[in-house]
């Protein structure tokens, strides 16, 4: 079987919903899309205290999945070897929340199966699903960005905006 890996944060759990609830708490109000379209929330001025609270214990422990993952993945699981990875050590709790969250959400993935790691250079496989182009750009298999907001404008890529998408790049590369 082929090995598809696939990140967590921003392609099987929305990170967004989060973020933009603390920034409308500090706030007053939710930014609009085009003011952090091409950034990270915390790159917007005065929004930096945002990505501390990546280090708080709960922030990732309930996470929204991302439409349609759980499905695709299930899909996929069928034909495919499914890594499920993210670079989980950057933050204490996010490791303990992180396993628990993919134990509640994807059941059928074994713990096995994910990979949780500091550098994502260390990975193999056939294919990743990433959101980041830091852990694309040496990845040896067929790379697949996954659109977040912080990689609207990168062309270097097979880009997939959605799990359908996902679903339908899959379909046609067996």
């Amino acid at each position: 079987m082929k090995r598809i890996l696939i990140d967590m944060d921003e392609v099987l759990a929305d990170v967004y919903p989060k973020f933009l609830d603390l920034f409308e708490r500090e706030f007053g109000r939710r930014p609009e899309r085009e003011e952090y379209w091409g950034k990270k929330i915390y790159d917007l001025p005065n929004a930096d205290w945002i990505r501390e609270r990546l280090h708080d214990k709960g922030f990732f422990a309930d996470l929204p999945l991302m439409p349609g993952s759980r499905e695709v993945v299930q899909e996929l699981s069928e034909r495919y070897e499914i890594f499920i990875n993210s670079a989980a050590m950057e933050f204490r709790y996010s490791l303990q929340e992180k396993y628990d969250w993919l134990q509640e959400h994807f059941p059928f993935i074994s713990w096995r199966n994910f990979v949780f790691c500091g550098d994502k250079r260390a990975l193999r496989g056939d294919y990743m699903i990433d959101d980041h182009v830091k852990n694309l750009r040496h990845f040896q298999g067929t790379p697949l960005l996954f659109t977040a907001s912080h990689n609207a404008f990168e062309t270097d890529f097979i880009r997939v905006n959605n799990w359908e998408e996902v679903r339908a790049y899959f379909r046609g590369a067996v």
